[in-house]
C-alpha cells in the first residue's frame, strides 16, 4: 500500500519523494561494508494555526486557520546498483523534512518530503533497540517505511461548533517517529563456495565466471565475498559466492568467517572445496562442518557438494586412496577437480545444476 501511495503523490498534489544525494567518499572507501547502525528521524508535522476571515462586508468572519502539513517519512528502497552498505559508514543520522505550518484562509501547510535511502538488495532491517525484524528487502524497487512522518496539527476551523463559534485554539503537529536501525546485508547467491583458506575458492569462481577476485598463494587472500554469475546451458545466470576463508572458531569471530557466514544463509546449495594437497584433507572437511553446526541457522543441513581441489598435484594412487577415505566417511561420492586447469569442473557444474533443479 505504501508503494501505491507514494506513486500517486504527484497526482494528488503532494510533494515528490526526496532521494538522498550520493556521498563523496575518501580514497580508502572501496571496501565491503555489510553491517551498519543508523538513526532515522521522520519529519515533524506542521502546526495548525488560529486565523479568522477578515474581509470587507464580513464583519464577523468565522475561523479559517489551516492545518499543518504532514512530516516526511524515512523510506528504504532496495537497488541492484549497490553491493555494500558503505553509504552508512560515513553518515549515521538521517532526517526527513518537517511539514509546514498551516496558513490563513483554510490553507494546509506543505507536507515534508519523504527521504528515500537506497540499500543493496538482500538487506535486512532490524530495530537496534528491540532486535525486531522490520523487513527484508530482497527485490529491486522493494520499499519499507522505517519511520513515519508526524501528522499535521489541526487549525482552529476544525473546532467550530454550535457552542464555540470563534475557537481560539489550534493543535501543534505531532513529532515524527525516531528509530535506531541495524542494517545487515546478506548476499543474494544461490551457491556458496566454502572451505578453509587456500582451498582454491577464488580460483574456482574465476574459472567458472567472469569474476576476477584477488588470487595468491597465502591464506586470507580473499577479504570480502566475491560474486560471480555462471551461465547455465539454457543461458540463465546463477550467482555463486566465494565466501572468505573460514577457520576453526569462525563462529566465535576468529579469522574472517564470523563476518561472512551470514552471506551463505540465503544460498540454496553449498559447494565445499577441500585442498587435496593438505596434510589431513578430511580434518579440513570436518573443521568447516563443525563451524556450520556451531553457527546455527540450519547451515549444516543445507544441500552440499564436496569437491577435492588441486588433484593435478597428486599421483593417481594417492588420489584414489584419498577419494576412498572421503567416500567411506561421507557415505556418498565426491568430485575431484583442478580449478586451475579446469579438470573435472564441468561434471561438477552438472551436479550443481541437478541439485538446484531438485
Amino acid at each position: 500500500m505504501a508503494q501505491v501511495l507514494h506513486d500517486l503523490r504527484p497526482f494528488l498534489g503532494l510533494p515528490s519523494i526526496q532521494t538522498r544525494p550520493s556521498l563523496i567518499y575518501p580514497p580508502d572507501s572501496m571496501q565491503f561494508i555489510d553491517q551498519a547502525e543508523v538513526d532515522v528521524i521522520a519529519g515533524k508535522g506542521g502546526d495548525g494555526i488560529v486565523a479568522f476571515r477578515r474581509e470587507k462586508y464580513v464583519p464577523a468572519g468565522g475561523p479559517s486557520g489551516g492545518n499543518g502539513g504532514h512530516g516526511g517519512s524515512i523510506i528504504l528502497r532496495a537497488t541492484e546498483q549497490l553491493q555494500t552498505l558503505l553509504d552508512f559508514r560515513y553518515a549515521h543520522q538521517f532526517k526527513a523534512e518537517d511539514g509546514q505550518r498551516g496558513g490563513p484562509k483554510n490553507m494546509t501547510g506543505a507536507c515534508g518530503h519523504d527521504l528515500v535511502l537506497e540499500v543493496p538488495c538482500g538487506t535486512m532491517i532490524y530495530d537496534a533497540d528491540t532486535e525486531e525484524i522490520l523487513g527484508d528487502l530482497v527485490d529491486p524497487g522493494q520499499i519499507l517505511c522505517v519511520a513515519q512522518g508526524g501528522k499535521g496539527g489541526l487549525g482552529n476551523r476544525h473546532f467550530l461548533s454550535n457552542r464555540q463559534r470563534a475557537p481560539e485554539h489550534a493543535l501543534p503537529g505531532l513529532p515524527g517517529e525516531e528509530r535506531r536501525l541495524r542494517l545487515e546485508l546478506k548476499l543474494l547467491a544461490e551457491v556458496g563456495i566454502i572451505g578453509l583458506p587456500n582451498a582454491g575458492k577464488s580460483t574456482l569462481i574465476a574459472t567458472l565466471s567472469a569474476a576476477r577476485p584477488k588470487i595468491a598463494d597465502y591464506p586470507f587472500t580473499t577479504l570480502i565475498p566475491n560474486l560471480g554469475v555462471v551461465r547455465r546451458p539454457t543461458g540463465d545466470g546463477t550467482v555463486f559466492a566465494d565466501i572468505p576463508g573460514l577457520i576453526e572458531g569462525a563462529h566465535q569471530g576468529l579469522g574472517l568467517g564470523h563476518e561472512f557466514l551470514r552471506h551463505i544463509e540465503r544460498t540454496r546449495l553449498l559447494l565445499h572445496l577441500v585442498d587435496a594437497t593438505a596434510e589431513q584433507p578430511l580434518d579440513h572437511y570436518h573443521t568447516i562442518q563443525q563451524e556450520l553446526i556451531a553457527y546455527g541457522h540450519g547451515l549444516e543441513e543445507r544441500p552440499q557438494i564436496v569437491a577435492l581441489n588441486k588433484i593435478d598435484a597428486l599421483d593417481e594412487a594417492t588420489l584414489d586412496a584419498l577419494v576412498q577415505q572421503f567416500e567411506a566417511e561421507l557415505g556418498h561420492s565426491i568430485h575431484c577437480i583442478s580449478a586451475v586447469s579446469g579438470m573435472g569442473v564441468q561434471p561438477l557444474l552438472q551436479q550443481v545444476w541437478i541439485e538446484l533443479d531438485v
